[in-house]
Protein backbone atom coordinates (compact mmCIF):
# COMPACT_ATOMS: atom_id res chain seq x y z
CA UNK A 1 0.00 0.00 0.00
CA UNK A 2 2.65 2.95 0.59
CA UNK A 3 4.21 2.06 -2.93
CA UNK A 4 0.96 2.47 -4.22
CA UNK A 5 0.90 5.84 -2.31
CA UNK A 6 4.05 7.16 -3.36
CA UNK A 7 3.35 6.29 -6.72
CA UNK A 8 -0.28 8.57 -6.67
CA UNK A 9 2.18 11.35 -5.37
CA UNK A 10 4.46 11.36 -8.01
CA UNK A 11 1.65 11.23 -10.48
CA UNK A 12 -0.23 14.13 -8.70
CA UNK A 13 3.01 16.28 -8.52
CA UNK A 14 3.30 15.71 -12.29
CA UNK A 15 0.06 16.11 -13.11
CA UNK A 16 0.00 19.34 -11.14
CA UNK A 17 3.34 20.29 -12.59
CA UNK A 18 2.22 20.02 -16.48
CA UNK A 19 -1.27 21.95 -14.95
CA UNK A 20 0.78 24.69 -14.22
CA UNK A 21 3.14 24.59 -17.53
CA UNK A 22 0.10 24.51 -19.70
CA UNK A 23 -1.73 27.17 -17.81
CA UNK A 24 1.46 29.34 -18.41
CA UNK A 25 1.61 28.72 -21.29
CA UNK A 26 -1.74 29.73 -22.27
CA UNK A 27 -1.63 32.90 -20.37
CA UNK A 28 1.30 33.51 -22.44
CA UNK A 29 -0.37 33.11 -25.86
CA UNK A 30 -3.78 34.81 -24.46
CA UNK A 31 -0.80 37.63 -23.66
CA UNK A 32 0.60 37.61 -27.06
CA UNK A 33 -2.55 37.39 -28.88
CA UNK A 34 -3.57 40.75 -27.48
CA UNK A 35 -0.11 42.37 -27.76
CA UNK A 36 -0.76 41.49 -31.76
CA UNK A 37 -4.30 43.30 -31.09
CA UNK A 38 -3.57 46.04 -29.54
CA UNK A 39 -0.45 46.27 -32.12
CA UNK A 40 -2.67 45.76 -35.30
CA UNK A 41 -5.53 47.82 -33.96
CA UNK A 42 -2.66 50.50 -33.50
CA UNK A 43 -1.36 50.08 -36.64
CA UNK A 44 -5.35 50.88 -37.70
CA UNK A 45 -5.52 53.36 -35.16
CA UNK A 46 -2.38 55.07 -36.85
CA UNK A 47 -3.34 54.52 -40.41
CA UNK A 48 -6.78 56.25 -39.44
CA UNK A 49 -4.73 58.68 -37.60
CA UNK A 50 -2.23 59.12 -40.57
CA UNK A 51 -5.54 59.83 -43.04
CA UNK A 52 -7.32 62.09 -41.07
CA UNK A 53 -3.83 64.30 -40.57
CA UNK A 54 -3.82 64.00 -44.25
CA UNK A 55 -6.73 65.18 -45.34
CA UNK A 56 -6.60 67.90 -42.79
CA UNK A 57 -3.74 68.93 -44.39
CA UNK A 58 -4.62 68.73 -47.89
CA UNK A 59 -7.05 71.03 -46.93
CA UNK A 60 -4.42 73.70 -45.97
CA UNK A 61 -3.07 73.39 -49.79
CA UNK A 62 -4.12 76.55 -52.31
CA UNK A 63 -3.16 77.05 -55.70
CA UNK A 64 -2.30 81.14 -56.16
CA UNK A 65 -0.48 81.79 -59.90
CA UNK A 66 0.28 78.55 -60.64
CA UNK A 67 2.11 77.39 -57.25
CA UNK A 68 0.88 74.83 -54.60
CA UNK A 69 0.77 76.16 -51.51
CA UNK A 70 0.79 75.01 -48.06
CA UNK A 71 -0.57 77.98 -45.77
CA UNK A 72 -1.27 77.37 -42.24
CA UNK A 73 -1.26 80.12 -39.76
CA UNK A 74 -2.11 80.42 -36.04
CA UNK A 75 -2.85 76.83 -35.60
CA UNK A 76 -0.97 74.31 -33.16
CA UNK A 77 1.41 72.40 -34.60
CA UNK A 78 4.29 71.41 -32.91
CA UNK A 79 5.84 69.02 -34.92
CA UNK A 80 5.04 68.26 -38.54
CA UNK A 81 3.58 64.39 -39.25
CA UNK A 82 5.29 62.11 -41.88
CA UNK A 83 2.10 61.80 -44.05
CA UNK A 84 2.95 65.16 -44.96
CA UNK A 85 5.56 63.70 -47.62
CA UNK A 86 2.88 62.27 -49.44
CA UNK A 87 2.28 66.11 -50.59
CA UNK A 88 5.79 66.74 -52.34
CA UNK A 89 3.94 68.26 -55.01
CA UNK A 90 4.29 71.06 -52.99
CA UNK A 91 6.30 74.37 -53.64
CA UNK A 92 5.76 76.60 -51.25
CA UNK A 93 5.22 76.40 -46.70
CA UNK A 94 3.74 79.47 -45.48
CA UNK A 95 3.47 78.29 -41.83
CA UNK A 96 3.11 81.14 -39.38
CA UNK A 97 2.58 81.17 -35.85
CA UNK A 98 1.76 77.09 -35.49
CA UNK A 99 4.45 76.86 -32.53
CA UNK A 100 6.52 74.57 -34.95
CA UNK A 101 9.59 73.23 -32.54
CA UNK A 102 11.50 71.49 -35.46
CA UNK A 103 11.85 71.10 -39.41
CA UNK A 104 11.83 67.50 -40.40
CA UNK A 105 14.33 65.61 -42.09
CA UNK A 106 12.02 64.24 -44.08
CA UNK A 107 11.54 68.29 -45.75
CA UNK A 108 14.55 66.80 -48.05
CA UNK A 109 11.70 65.05 -50.06
CA UNK A 110 10.25 68.23 -51.31
CA UNK A 111 12.74 68.45 -53.97
CA UNK A 112 10.15 71.20 -55.62
CA UNK A 113 10.24 73.60 -52.69
CA UNK A 114 10.95 77.04 -54.28
CA UNK A 115 9.97 79.01 -50.59
CA UNK A 116 10.11 77.83 -46.92
CA UNK A 117 8.46 80.50 -44.96
CA UNK A 118 8.44 79.34 -41.14
CA UNK A 119 8.75 82.97 -39.63
CA UNK A 120 7.26 83.42 -36.37
CA UNK A 121 7.29 79.73 -34.59
CA UNK A 122 10.23 78.37 -32.17
CA UNK A 123 12.56 76.54 -34.43
CA UNK A 124 15.50 75.48 -32.82
CA UNK A 125 17.68 74.09 -35.72
CA UNK A 126 17.74 73.78 -39.71
CA UNK A 127 18.90 70.42 -40.31
CA UNK A 128 21.48 69.41 -42.53
CA UNK A 129 18.79 67.82 -44.64
CA UNK A 130 17.64 71.27 -46.17
CA UNK A 131 21.34 71.36 -48.62
CA UNK A 132 18.73 68.60 -50.33
CA UNK A 133 16.84 71.75 -52.03
CA UNK A 134 18.22 72.95 -54.45
CA UNK A 135 15.49 74.91 -56.36
CA UNK A 136 14.68 76.61 -53.16
CA UNK A 137 15.05 80.77 -53.70
CA UNK A 138 13.49 82.10 -50.40
CA UNK A 139 14.17 80.32 -46.99
CA UNK A 140 12.37 82.82 -43.88
CA UNK A 141 12.87 82.11 -40.79
CA UNK A 142 12.84 85.32 -39.17
CA UNK A 143 11.33 85.30 -35.24
CA UNK A 144 12.50 81.88 -34.75
CA UNK A 145 15.29 80.36 -31.61
CA UNK A 146 18.01 79.15 -34.45
CA UNK A 147 21.70 79.48 -32.78
CA UNK A 148 23.03 77.60 -35.98
CA UNK A 149 23.36 77.18 -39.56
CA UNK A 150 24.57 74.48 -41.12
CA UNK A 151 27.33 74.44 -43.88
CA UNK A 152 24.89 73.02 -46.10
CA UNK A 153 22.83 75.58 -46.45
CA UNK A 154 25.14 76.45 -49.34
CA UNK A 155 24.29 74.06 -51.21
CA UNK A 156 21.31 75.53 -52.18
CA UNK A 157 21.95 77.27 -55.21
CA UNK A 158 19.47 79.19 -56.27
CA UNK A 159 19.12 80.83 -52.80
CA UNK A 160 17.90 83.98 -53.68
CA UNK A 161 16.58 85.51 -50.26
CA UNK A 162 17.25 84.28 -46.72
CA UNK A 163 15.62 85.71 -43.54
CA UNK A 164 17.21 84.95 -40.34
CA UNK A 165 15.84 88.13 -38.23
CA UNK A 166 15.38 87.89 -34.33
CA UNK A 167 16.90 84.83 -33.73
CA UNK A 168 18.29 85.41 -30.44
CA UNK A 169 21.37 83.77 -30.16
CA UNK A 170 22.76 83.54 -33.58
CA UNK A 171 26.33 84.97 -33.83
CA UNK A 172 28.00 83.62 -36.97
CA UNK A 173 27.49 82.14 -40.69
CA UNK A 174 29.30 79.11 -41.72
CA UNK A 175 32.18 80.30 -44.94
CA UNK A 176 30.06 78.01 -47.52
CA UNK A 177 27.26 80.76 -47.74
CA UNK A 178 29.40 82.51 -49.84
CA UNK A 179 28.53 79.98 -52.61
CA UNK A 180 25.09 80.90 -52.81
CA UNK A 181 25.49 82.97 -55.98
CA UNK A 182 22.08 84.09 -56.37
CA UNK A 183 21.53 85.63 -53.07
CA UNK A 184 20.72 89.16 -53.07
CA UNK A 185 18.53 89.61 -49.93
CA UNK A 186 20.04 88.78 -46.16
CA UNK A 187 18.20 89.92 -42.93
CA UNK A 188 20.44 89.02 -39.76
CA UNK A 189 18.96 92.18 -37.67
CA UNK A 190 18.32 91.26 -34.01
CA UNK A 191 20.75 88.88 -33.65
CA UNK A 192 24.07 88.82 -31.64
CA UNK A 193 26.56 89.62 -34.32
CA UNK A 194 29.84 91.48 -33.23
CA UNK A 195 30.95 91.74 -36.76
CA UNK A 196 29.61 90.72 -40.39
CA UNK A 197 30.78 87.62 -41.48
CA UNK A 198 33.00 87.19 -44.13
CA UNK A 199 30.73 85.06 -46.18
CA UNK A 200 28.21 87.66 -46.24
CA UNK A 201 31.30 90.71 -47.80
CA UNK A 202 32.13 87.43 -50.52
CA UNK A 203 28.32 87.22 -51.19
CA UNK A 204 28.62 87.99 -55.04
CA UNK A 205 25.16 89.30 -55.64
CA UNK A 206 24.68 90.62 -52.52
CA UNK A 207 22.07 94.34 -52.56
CA UNK A 208 20.08 94.32 -49.36
CA UNK A 209 22.04 93.48 -45.88
CA UNK A 210 20.14 94.50 -42.29
CA UNK A 211 22.35 93.77 -39.73
CA UNK A 212 20.64 96.48 -37.27
CA UNK A 213 19.98 95.85 -33.53
CA UNK A 214 23.27 93.17 -33.59
CA UNK A 215 27.01 93.77 -31.67
CA UNK A 216 28.64 95.11 -34.26
CA UNK A 217 31.94 97.10 -33.05
CA UNK A 218 33.52 97.48 -36.46
CA UNK A 219 32.79 96.90 -40.20
CA UNK A 220 35.61 95.01 -42.39
CA UNK A 221 37.93 97.06 -44.20
CA UNK A 222 37.20 95.40 -47.33
CA UNK A 223 33.28 96.51 -46.84
CA UNK A 224 33.83 97.93 -51.09
CA UNK A 225 33.98 94.50 -52.12
CA UNK A 226 30.37 94.45 -51.79
CA UNK A 227 30.29 96.19 -54.37
CA UNK A 228 26.31 95.69 -55.65
CA UNK A 229 25.18 96.25 -51.90
CA UNK A 230 22.16 99.39 -52.89
CA UNK A 231 21.25 99.17 -49.01
CA UNK A 232 22.87 98.80 -45.57
CA UNK A 233 20.81 98.87 -42.50
CA UNK A 234 23.18 99.00 -39.41
CA UNK A 235 20.88 101.40 -37.12
CA UNK A 236 21.62 99.57 -33.02
CA UNK A 237 25.19 98.62 -33.13
CA UNK A 238 28.36 99.76 -31.43
CA UNK A 239 30.32 101.06 -34.31
CA UNK A 240 32.49 103.86 -32.75
CA UNK A 241 34.01 104.50 -36.40
CA UNK A 242 33.74 103.65 -39.67
CA UNK A 243 36.26 102.15 -42.66
CA UNK A 244 37.37 104.62 -45.25
CA UNK A 245 36.66 102.30 -47.84
CA UNK A 246 32.90 102.56 -47.43
CA UNK A 247 33.23 105.45 -49.56
CA UNK A 248 34.27 103.31 -52.50
CA UNK A 249 31.12 101.62 -52.20
CA UNK A 250 29.76 102.97 -55.87
CA UNK A 251 26.26 101.42 -55.32
CA UNK A 252 25.44 102.12 -52.22
CA UNK A 253 22.03 104.35 -51.91
CA UNK A 254 20.65 103.88 -48.47
CA UNK A 255 23.07 103.92 -45.45
CA UNK A 256 21.20 103.84 -42.02
CA UNK A 257 23.59 103.73 -39.23
CA UNK A 258 21.48 105.77 -36.51
CA UNK A 259 21.95 104.68 -32.66
CA UNK A 260 25.58 103.81 -32.89
CA UNK A 261 28.45 105.37 -31.28
CA UNK A 262 30.38 107.08 -33.95
CA UNK A 263 32.38 110.21 -32.71
CA UNK A 264 32.74 110.96 -36.80
CA UNK A 265 31.88 110.64 -40.15
CA UNK A 266 35.36 109.88 -42.48
CA UNK A 267 35.89 112.92 -44.89
CA UNK A 268 35.71 110.81 -48.05
CA UNK A 269 32.12 110.41 -47.97
CA UNK A 270 31.65 113.65 -48.62
CA UNK A 271 33.41 113.51 -52.49
CA UNK A 272 32.00 109.97 -52.55
CA UNK A 273 28.76 109.58 -51.50
CA UNK A 274 27.50 112.33 -53.17
CA UNK A 275 25.25 109.64 -54.93
CA UNK A 276 23.82 107.88 -51.86
CA UNK A 277 20.11 108.55 -51.69
CA UNK A 278 19.45 108.62 -48.12
CA UNK A 279 21.44 108.35 -45.30
CA UNK A 280 20.77 108.71 -41.30
CA UNK A 281 23.01 109.31 -38.57
CA UNK A 282 21.01 110.11 -35.92
CA UNK A 283 21.89 109.49 -32.40
CA UNK A 284 25.29 109.16 -32.80
CA UNK A 285 27.87 111.06 -30.12
CA UNK A 286 29.51 112.91 -32.94
CA UNK A 287 32.80 114.90 -31.88
CA UNK A 288 30.73 118.68 -33.09
CA UNK A 289 27.55 119.70 -32.55
CA UNK A 290 26.66 120.41 -36.08
CA UNK A 291 22.92 122.21 -37.42
CA UNK A 292 21.87 122.23 -40.50
CA UNK A 293 21.17 126.58 -41.84
CA UNK A 294 17.90 127.12 -42.95
CA UNK A 295 15.61 124.36 -41.96
CA UNK A 296 12.17 123.99 -44.08
CA UNK A 297 9.21 125.28 -41.66
CA UNK A 298 6.45 124.11 -43.86
CA UNK A 299 7.47 120.28 -43.88
CA UNK A 300 6.12 117.40 -41.26
CA UNK A 301 8.92 116.61 -38.42
CA UNK A 302 9.48 113.02 -40.03
CA UNK A 303 11.48 115.25 -42.87
CA UNK A 304 12.97 117.57 -40.65
CA UNK A 305 14.56 114.46 -39.51
CA UNK A 306 15.88 113.26 -42.56
CA UNK A 307 17.25 116.40 -43.51
CA UNK A 308 18.98 117.46 -40.13
CA UNK A 309 20.50 113.84 -40.08
CA UNK A 310 20.72 112.77 -43.31
CA UNK A 311 23.11 113.33 -46.43
CA UNK A 312 22.49 117.41 -46.73
CA UNK A 313 24.11 116.92 -42.25
CA UNK A 314 26.46 114.39 -43.72
CA UNK A 315 27.92 116.96 -46.12
CA UNK A 316 27.60 119.92 -43.52
CA UNK A 317 28.95 117.87 -40.74
CA UNK A 318 32.56 116.83 -42.51
CA UNK A 319 33.10 120.82 -44.11
CA UNK A 320 32.37 121.91 -40.80
CA UNK A 321 35.17 119.07 -39.26
CA UNK A 322 37.32 120.32 -41.33
CA UNK A 323 36.80 124.11 -40.83
CA UNK A 324 37.63 123.44 -37.28
CA UNK A 325 40.12 120.86 -37.62
CA UNK A 326 41.67 123.61 -39.35
CA UNK A 327 41.39 126.28 -36.97
CA UNK A 328 42.40 123.88 -33.81
CA UNK A 329 45.45 123.46 -36.04
CA UNK A 330 45.94 127.34 -36.75
CA UNK A 331 44.92 128.04 -32.89
CA UNK A 332 48.00 124.96 -31.73
CA UNK A 333 50.64 126.56 -34.46
CA UNK A 334 49.80 130.18 -32.93
CA UNK A 335 50.46 129.31 -29.25
CA UNK A 336 53.86 127.05 -30.50
CA UNK A 337 55.36 129.77 -32.74
CA UNK A 338 54.60 132.62 -29.85
CA UNK A 339 56.14 130.37 -27.55
CA UNK A 340 59.48 130.06 -29.66
CA UNK A 341 59.16 133.32 -30.06
CA UNK A 342 59.08 134.57 -26.21
CA UNK A 343 61.97 131.92 -26.00
CA UNK A 344 64.03 133.49 -28.88
CA UNK A 345 63.55 137.16 -27.24
CA UNK A 346 64.70 136.03 -23.87
CA UNK A 347 67.43 134.69 -25.36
Amino acid sequence: MTGVKVCCGTVNSIKSLWETRIKKSKDELKKEREQRDRRAVGRLTGAWEDRITLAKLKEKVVTEEGRVILRIEKEEWKTLPPALVQLSQIQEWQLHRIGLQKIPQFISSFESLIVLDLSRNSVTEIPKEIGKLTRLRELLLSYNRVSHVPEELGCCENLEKLELAMNEDLDGLPTRLSNLKNLYHLDLSMNQFTTIPDCVVNLPSLEWLDMGSNKLESLPEDIHRMDKLHTLWLPRNELEYLPDNISRMQSLDTLVLSKNKLRDIPPLMDLKFSFCRFVNFRDNPLTYDVMLPDLKENVDEEENDREMFGRDFMHFYIQEARKRGSQTFTSVLNVTLDGVSETASSL
